[in-house]
């Protein structure tokens, strides 16, 4: 018993950054009607910014995020706006095409810039932890659950209760409304490409901090991210933390009782399970 509830901890700490890990991805969708492949390159790139900042500079990592989290609004931004905006009206094949590209690029120029080693960031209280009910909590992962959190819950906010963010649903339930009101697609696209590609650095920075970092982490985030898109589906950005959660406590539930080497094939087992039986998602609405 004490060794589920240690597993469950542990699932629910991961499932908090698997919330944001998919966040910008859910977003995009959801706005843009585009699955954007190259979103766990950004989330590759974010934590290359922390890691560089930690080494040379001595930022640590989590007062680092802002930093990423610019950088790469201002990177979403320009990528939206003078590359994808151009396919933005084209087949979905297109645009899968083109964001497979970039993602292929980002990755190649990473790997020539970075190295293809494996890289951690270790700041003084890595190894601090603290005990709850008998399970030990480490310090990094519960700092990097409660940011993750945080960060889902201001993005809903901003979405929920400010002018930006209106309009960006706005644009996402009717485009041909939100122009009669006076919405810019094109500005409200690259806007919320940008707040995507943010997200995705902020999830790249507590990626550092809670595993290793090398140029081809990318594609399995974004596979994972896709999977939670389909566990919560696209109506809430807070059905993205349930989603999180659900894919954190299942993959460390399979990594105990089946083997670690299962945690992957169980997780896109479920996106199988989930298209057939419930295409909107367990938490989205039925037609």
């Amino acid at each position: 018993m004490q060794l589920l509830w240690q597993i469950l901890v542990n699932g629910i700490l991961l499932g908090g950054f698997y919330a944001l890990m998919s966040l910008g991805l859910v977003l995009v969708w959801g706005v843009l009607k585009i699955v954007n492949l190259s979103h766990g390159s950004l989330i590759m790139l974010g934590a290359y910014i922390s890691y560089y900042l930690f080494s040379y500079f001595n930022v640590d990592p989590f007062a680092g995020l802002p930093i990423s989290m610019l950088t790469l609004f201002c990177l979403g931004f320009l990528i939206q706006r003078y590359l994808i905006n151009f396919v933005i009206n084209a087949p979905m094949f297109n645009t899968l095409l083109i964001t497979f590209g970039l993602d292929v690029t980002i990755t190649y120029l990473a790997q020539l810039l970075f190295g293809a080693d494996y890289r951690t960031i270790n700041p003084d209280y890595t190894g601090a932890n603290f005990i709850l009910f008998g399970a030990t909590v480490p310090l990094v992962r519960l700092y990097a659950f409660g940011v993750s959190i945080s960060l889902t819950v201001i993005l809903w906010l901003f979405l929920s209760f400010t002018k930006i963010g209106r309009a960006i649903r706005a644009t996402s339930q009717n485009l041909v409304a939100a122009r009669l009101y006076g919405v810019d697609p094109r500005l409200i696209y690259a806007l919320t490409f940008a707040i995507g590609a943010a997200m995705a650095g902020a999830a790249g920075s507590l990626n550092g901090v809670i595993s290793q970092i090398n140029p081809y982490i990318g594609i399995l985030f974004t596979a994972k991210s896709f999977v939670i898109a389909i566990i919560g589906g696209l109506e809430n950005t807070l059905f993205v933390i349930a989603g999180g959660l659900i894919l954190g406590v299942v993959e460390v539930l399979t990594a105990l009782y089946i083997g670690p080497t299962y945690t992957n094939l169980i997780s896109f087992g479920i996106l199988v399970l989930v298209l057939i039986i419930r295409p909107t998602g367990l938490l989205g609405r039925t037609a």
